[in-house]
């Protein structure tokens, strides 16, 4: 996902959604109650809530089945991050966390929501807060866990597994619980992209630049001419407006035009590798930005699509003859970096390669992975660059691993990082345990019953 247009779309799943302003959803029907603080660690609270939040994705999935069990496993993951907090300000490392630095993130989610509910008073009715008050509760939610992972990671940061530890990891965990893994693909790809012309280049920007003078000139809005004109189909809508931004979620080009502006100013025409813009100031708010921008890309000419296209499907014939490897072709005639692995695909999340079937109907829609073996070669298709130019596409199967119970052969990669994660958590809950006995800890008396992890009360 480019950093440019769509890096606010992340945020809406990294933050759960706030809880009504009044209340929680109670323990086994959707009737609001009165929210109170259950616990206390340090001077840090735990409220009904905050239990709450993280209850409903559960129900949903699982219906009303170990309410309480499901309940406490959350409190106590919700007393180790306030644990953690704890330390984090008796130790000072919290003073190591800016003000500056919260601001950005809480704008960052800000505009997220925003886009996420379309305007401010939808996110009003939605979530039961204003803007401002949505902006203060996630300023102390942010500080927290940006806190609590910096804790984390300096408790856990000289943890290590071995290869032996991997392998007992693995071998004590019950044989009726090994999980399946689905059916997974390795592929490999050669990508063409057809170049732009000069007078493509030249068109789109003498546009702009006329666009730019009828502002100028006051013959026009700027937001109007957006509205019209920009290919940006995450602002275009808004008049081309992007909502506020720190430094670092834009491409250089267009950030260093961005902060450059004063209020009102439009930039010359600016060239990023999404294509050509116009930028207009609006507002800064100490290290943010509020900008509208005019975005047109220079198109491939249909003939240097059509050539590309017949080249990657000569190129395919010719691999399907054995005449050449799809790894020599790759590297002879692909555009992408990854040419020089023979074009082997590397997961976006995961940084390995294997990728699910669902996975790959996502990221290559129209391709019949299917029905291909190993060693099976697509014809060319066609498909949009991570700057979203048309280019043409050829993939092959390098490998298909069944389905199949986990093992140390065919996941070790996976395993490890469990074990890893596992040795991690372990390390937090020795640290806790040691630290719960020096730390003021209240808990109310409705989950005194909770079978915990770790003795939280005497």
């Amino acid at each position: 996902m480019h950093k440019l247009f769509a890096f606010i779309l992340l945020a809406a799943a990294a933050i759960p959604l706030f809880a009504q302003n009044n209340g929680a959803a109670s323990a086994s029907t959707d009737e609001p109650v009165v929210d109170k603080v259950i616990a206390i660690v340090g001077k840090n609270i735990v409220k009904l809530s905050d239990i709450e939040n993280g209850y409903v994705p559960i129900r949903i999935r699982q219906g009303y089945d170990n309410a309480f069990e499901n309940r406490c496993n959350i409190l106590e993951g919700l007393l180790i991050s306030k644990l953690l907090v704890h330390k984090g300000q008796i130790d000072s490392t919290d003073a190591d966390i800016s003000d500056e630095s919260v601001a950005e993130n809480v704008q960052y989610y800000m505009n997220a929501y925003e886009q996420q509910y379309g305007s401010k008073e939808a996110m009003r009715q939605a979530t039961g807060y204003t803007y401002d008050e949505l902006k203060d509760i996630l300023g102390k939610m942010l500080r927290e866990r940006m806190l609590s992972e910096r804790v984390r990671a300096e408790l856990t940061n000289s943890v290590k597994v071995t290869p032996h530890e991997v392998t007992e990891f693995f071998n004590k965990i019950p044989k009726d619980s090994i999980p399946t893994f689905e059916e997974t693909y390795e592929i490999a790809e050669i990508v063409r992209k057809p170049d732009i012309s000069e007078a493509e280049r030249d068109r789109v920007k003498l546009e702009l630049n006329k666009m730019r003078e009828r502002v100028l000139s006051g013959n026009a809005q700027f937001s109007t001419l957006a509205t019209l004109y920009s290919e940006d189909p995450g602002s275009a809508g808004k008049g081309g407006e992007l909502g506020f931004f720190p430094r670092g979620y834009m491409v250089s080009e267009f950030e260093a035009a961005a902060f450059s502006l004063k209020p009102g100013e439009v930039s010359p025409v600016i060239e990023t590798k999404f294509g050509f813009h116009i930028i207009q100031f609006i507002e800064r708010r100490g290290n943010t930005v509020n900008c509208r921008h005019i975005l047109m890309t220079p198109k491939v000419s249909s003939e240097d699509l059509l050539r590309n296209r017949m080249l990657l499907d000569s190129i395919a014939q010719e691999i399907r003859l054995g005449h050449t490897t799809f790894a020599d072709a790759a590297m002879r005639y692909s555009d992408n970096a990854n040419k020089i692995e023979g074009g082997k695909v590397t997961h976006p999340t995961s940084g390995g390669y294997q990728f699910t079937l669902d996975e790959l109907k996502q990221l290559y829609p129209g391709i019949g992975f299917s029905q291909m073996d190993a060693g099976q070669v697509s014809n060319a298709t066609a498909m949009k660059t991570e700057e979203n130019k048309d280019a043409y596409r050829i993939v092959t199967v390098l490998r298909r691993n069944p389905e199949h119970k986990a093992n140390l052969t065919d996941d070790y990669d996976r395993i490890y990082n469990a074990a890893l994660q596992n040795a991690k958590q372990e390390k937090i809950y020795d640290w806790a345990q040691k630290t719960i006995k020096n730390t003021y800890i209240h808990i109310d008396d409705e989950f005194k019953n909770c079978s915990f992890k770790l003795k939280w009360v005497e």
